[in-house]
């Protein structure tokens, strides 16, 4: 039940996340929103494997990483200016929050 939840999450993230990045200016929307928007189907894709996988060691691990990429790609573009402070706050408790149903998910899978 927990998977499911991480999945919803995710989806709420990349919805958000979307939104955020159309307000991007033209020239970073397809670089770093590019990026961006591939880490984040990149989260799903691994949140949907490690559901359906039986053992989940590795991709949980990489969905941990990918996680923590997108972090650091919000940051980013926050730093830089192209996304404002509020959604930057907003986006981050989605990524937060989501590295720690994902931390959990490691912690119960290592049993």
């Amino acid at each position: 039940m927990e998977n499911l939840k991480i999945l919803q999450k995710t989806y709420d993230m990349i919805e958000y996340g979307y939104k955020a990045i159309e307000q991007f200016p033209k020239s970073e929307k397809f670089a770093l929103g590019t990026d961006m928007k591939r880490c984040m189907h990149n989260i799903l894709h691994l949140g949907i494997v490690a559901q359906k996988k039986y053992y989940k060691k590795t991709t949980l691990q990489e969905l941990d990483v990918e996680i923590t990429t997108l972090k650091a790609y919000t940051r980013l573009a926050k730093d830089l200016g192209f996304l404002p402070f509020k959604k930057y706050e907003v986006w981050s408790s989605y990524n937060i929050e989501l590295g720690r149903m994902v931390g959990g998910w490691i912690r119960n899978n290592k049993q």
